[in-house]
């Protein structure tokens, strides 16, 4: 038996869910992981009823919220895949992540949701993000730009540096995290270029 796909969202609903996710990520980067469905529902101006019919729990709201972040990098990755510059195109990616990170700093979620972390969406969509960073480092790295042996995990977990480095003085200085990660990737570049350490992560990386 086959099964059909699911329906497109109507075009008032679409604009439900989405206002629904922007309300949700400013109440929990606000007043965190107990912010209340009640408020999200007051800030969405919609009812907690339009909550519930788009997320049955919390954990399925807070799953919608980091699987967009996820999916926005994914796309981004995937559409400079084949850019003329590779290391141009692996900087845009790192720069778009980190705007991401200071526009609505979600970053607790990631250590507070677990449950909603181990929602197979979200698991795919982190391996879309993460194939998608990888190909821009091997295309670095092939072109000569990035050393040799930095890798695409390397790289994963080297994303929310500069943003974390800059966060003690991003009220006065908004732009400061653009330093960081001109220093950060100067460490990537080859020239001058040491050995490291460590042995690199391996892939994939865990939840």
């Amino acid at each position: 038996m086959t099964t059909s796909a699911p329906r497109p969202l109507r075009a008032d609903a679409a604009r439900n869910r989405d206002l629904l996710l922007a309300a949700a990520a400013a109440e929990f980067a606000e007043h965190g992981i107990d912010a209340s469905i009640a408020d999200i529902a007051r800030r969405a101006g919609v009812g907690k009823g339009t909550v519930f019919r788009h997320f049955a729990t919390k954990d399925h709201l807070l799953a919608a919220i980091v699987r967009s972040r996820l999916d926005v990098l994914a796309t981004l990755g995937e559409s400079l895949a084949g850019a003329d510059d590779p290391e141009q195109a692996l900087l845009e990616f790192l720069g778009v992540a980190i705007e991401q990170q200071q526009e609505r700093d979600l970053s607790f979620l990631f250590a507070a949701a677990q449950t909603a972390l181990a929602e197979p969406e979200v698991t795919r969509a982190r391996e879309r993000m993460f194939q998608a960073a990888y190909a821009l480092v091997d295309r670095a790295r092939a072109a000569g730009v990035l050393r040799a042996d930095v890798t695409g995990p390397d790289v994963v977990l080297l994303m929310c540096a500069p943003g974390h480095v800059a966060e003690p003085l991003r009220a006065g200085s908004p732009e400061l995290w653009r330093r960081y990660l001109g220093i950060i990737f100067d460490g990537l570049r080859p020239e001058g270029a040491h050995p490291l350490p460590q042995p690199p992560p391996e892939a994939p990386l865990p939840s």
